[in-house]
């Protein structure tokens, strides 16, 4: 069973993204990125040794971080809007 199903994608497009049919949505991608790494975090809790998934979490956090950057570049009230909804930088 996947951890994301359907319908809990298109509700953090609905949510992020403005509909679910608005997938490109820069804020909707670093929501569902966001997801993802909290996910695969609370994984590494339980299985230190877990050294591949430990690599692609990484690439997960490096993915949103750019996603960020260019957030922050290209609309500033947005980005400040959307880490104070996600709670993910200080």
């Amino acid at each position: 069973m996947p951890y994301l199903t359907k319908e809990k994608v298109a509700d953090i497009f609905t949510q992020y993204g403005g509909k679910a049919a608005n997938t490109g949505s820069i804020e909707g991608q670093i929501a569902l990125l966001t997801e993802r790494i909290n996910n695969i975090s609370l994984h590494l809790q339980k299985n230190k040794q877990d050294h591949s998934t430990k690599r692609g979490l990484l690439t997960l956090v490096g993915q949103r971080k750019r996603l960020l950057v260019y957030l922050s570049r290209t609309n500033l009230q947005g980005y400040r809007e959307l880490i104070e909804k996600l709670k993910i930088r200080k």
